[in-house]
């Protein structure tokens, strides 16, 4: 298996902690990524990849009328422990389990990147009512904030961070050009040590020996310890939420 399946593969046996400590998504990326569709109204949302339900979590929360589709059996598994009221279906994105035009919205929280956009843009077209949005978005760490652009370089792995152009990803003949946007958002850590956590349920730290993943944690821990704004629990670490949308268009 190629790193890249590696490290998508990665995530089932760390669900629960991921589930634990992965940040959610902000409710205003979510309402702008549907501005396209023109309605408040209660909507049919598909949430691709959608791991252990933190983004899943928010659009019902909006009162959508959810679907979670997730091939790890163990992140599905979480997601269902911890998500009422969804609908979830083991499935991945070049194979989605749902009709033909039977969604709103296509939503895709931290995961595009890991799919095969030239078989998962085809289908989630197929899933797509006309005018339907694709909307994949991601929440990072801000870091033109100094301490937090240090903690980066603290955790490095040997394993780089895995992203690509979201624009040119998306780009397919059944969509728009996409649009970007940014939302301020923050994940609350009680202390350095769920920080760590945090971290360490990323891929670039899940595919690591043991021995490289204690000595950075080692480092960051020292790190945080020493910084004032995250020696003592608890500490907001600041995120920017990125959002690309784009409508399906008719052929």
């Amino acid at each position: 298996m190629d790193l890249h399946a590696r490290r998508a593969d990665s995530f089932g046996a760390q669900a629960e902690a991921y589930a634990e400590h992965r940040p959610d998504y902000p409710v205003a990326a979510i309402r702008w990524a549907l501005e396209p569709l023109g309605t408040d109204e209660r909507l049919d949302v598909l949430d691709l990849a959608a791991g252990t339900g933190k983004l899943t979590a928010v659009l019902c929360g909006e009162g959508h009328r959810v679907t979670a589709v997730e091939p790890n059996e163990q992140m599905l598994s979480e997601l269902v422990r911890r998500v009422h009221g969804v609908r979830a279906l083991p499935g991945h994105a070049e194979h989605i389990p749902v009709p033909d035009q039977t969604v709103d919205a296509v939503f895709v929280g931290t995961a595009f990147h890991w799919f095969d956009q030239e078989k998962a843009l085809p289908e989630i077209a197929r899933v797509l009512r006309p005018g339907g949005v694709l909307a994949a978005m991601w929440a990072e760490p801000v870091s033109d904030v100094e301490w937090v652009r240090e903690l980066e370089e603290v955790s490095a792995s040997s394993v780089e961070s895995q992203r690509q152009d979201p624009v040119s990803i998306m780009a397919h003949p059944s969509f728009a050009p996409a649009e970007r946007a940014t939302f301020p958002h923050a994940h609350r850590r009680d202390s350095p040590e769920a920080a760590i956590a945090w971290i360490n349920t990323h891929s670039r730290m899940l595919v690591i020996d043991d021995e490289e993943r204690a000595a950075i944690n080692d480092k960051m821990l020292a790190f945080l310890r020493a910084r004032p704004e995250t020696s003592n629990g608890p500490f907001d670490v600041p995120l920017r939420a990125e959002v690309f949308r784009t409508v399906r268009v008719s052929e």
